[in-house]
């Protein structure tokens, strides 16, 4: 009779996982931004969607090449670089010089992502790096926005999206100023179903805050989104708003026009819970949020720019760490015990 073996494995934890891998959770994540995707191409046309194609394919192609580069193998199967890609394909402006959506890719992940040693060590999110890569470079593009639902926006391709490299890009629409822009320099509040309709001018995937909701909400029920990080966000930038709102409401814009408008429901719902640039506890995520908010509505009304949000995250994924050591849960059987 065969003798059984016995054997212990000890490992780390967590001990008991609920079967969602890195891949699976990408994935939802993905098609929580297909309708958002799929309106910035209506909404923006061709060259809209030549910017997402182009911004995915940079990200994509820069993690594979820099895989092989330094033989490790490739990562991109995992759908997390997609994912980094189509986030920064979504914060750009539709009509921008696809080599400089290339470069930008690149740089956010290289720098923003291996530089720190590669998957799930990066510091902060590579799709934001990329895009303030490019806000610090070429910021006259980078603030150039086009009406929405133009005529013949399917019919032809934007020239400045094709213009060559380091020419000047040429610009077939109208620049149009951005809800921001006009809340910041001109004291004009755009409407709120406006807004959260995507009826106004600003980057790809920014405009329409409903689908951007509903995406996050899907994720939030399939457990794949901590839901603390938005909360807060939204919470904190409401009712910082709604006191400034209160003691100037000439000046200072209400709630629905500060969640609403730029970039912050992209950014707070998709980026901003990043799983690897964010706290782990509950606690240090709500403490996270508040941050995030605060430092939006801040640079929002005294900042020299009308956008803060990518500023924001960049700069609280820089405090995560130390908000995970400052909020740190107390080890079973430690410390409060009077025996």
């Amino acid at each position: 009779m065969a003798r059984l073996s016995k054997h212990l494995e000890i490992g780390s934890s967590p001990h008991v996982t609920d079967g969602a891998s890195t891949d699976v959770i990408m994935r939802n994540v993905f098609l929580a931004l297909l309708p958002v995707t799929a309106f910035a191409v209506y909404a923006f046309g061709t060259g809209a969607a030549l910017v997402i194609i182009v911004a995915t394919a940079s990200c994509v192609l820069t993690e594979h090449w820099l895989c092989r580069w330094t033989g490790e193998p490739s990562t991109v199967g995992d759908w997390s670089i997609a994912i980094t890609g189509l986030l920064y394909g979504l914060t750009l402006p539709p009509d921008l010089p696809l080599w400089m959506v290339f470069v930008g890719g690149v740089f956010g992940v290289g720098v923003g992502k291996f530089l720190f040693g590669g998957l799930g060590m990066n510091a902060f999110n590579p799709a934001l790096v990329g895009r303030a890569f490019l806000q610090a470079a070429f910021p006259q593009p980078m603030t150039h926005w086009s009406l929405p639902f133009a005529e013949g926006r399917f019919e032809q391709i934007p020239s400045s999206v094709i213009a060559l490299p380091f020419w000047e890009p040429s610009y077939d629409a109208v620049t149009a100023a951005t809800p921001l822009a006009l809340m910041k320099f001109e004291a004009e509040f755009a409407g709120g179903r406006e807004l959260m309709a995507g009826l106004t001018s600003g980057s790809v995937g920014e405009t329409c805050g409903v689908l951007i909701l509903l995406g996050g909400i899907y994720l939030v029920a399939r457990n794949m989104m901590n839901w603390r990080i938005p909360a807060s966000i939204f919470a904190t930038v409401a009712a910082v708003t709604w006191a400034f709102q209160l003691y100037d409401p000439a000046t200072y814009p209400g709630p629905l026009f500060m969640l609403f408008s730029g970039g912050l429901m992209l950014g707070a719902v998709f980026m901003a819970t990043d799983m690897v640039a964010s706290p782990i506890t509950n606690a240090g995520c709500w403490l996270y949020g508040v941050l995030i908010g605060v430092l939006v509505v801040v640079i929002r009304f005294w900042g020299g720019m009308p956008e803060g949000v990518m500023y924001a995250i960049l700069l609280a994924n820089a405090v995560s760490p130390h908000i995970d050591n400052l909020i740190q849960p107390r080890v079973f059987g430690t410390g409060g015990g009077t025996g």
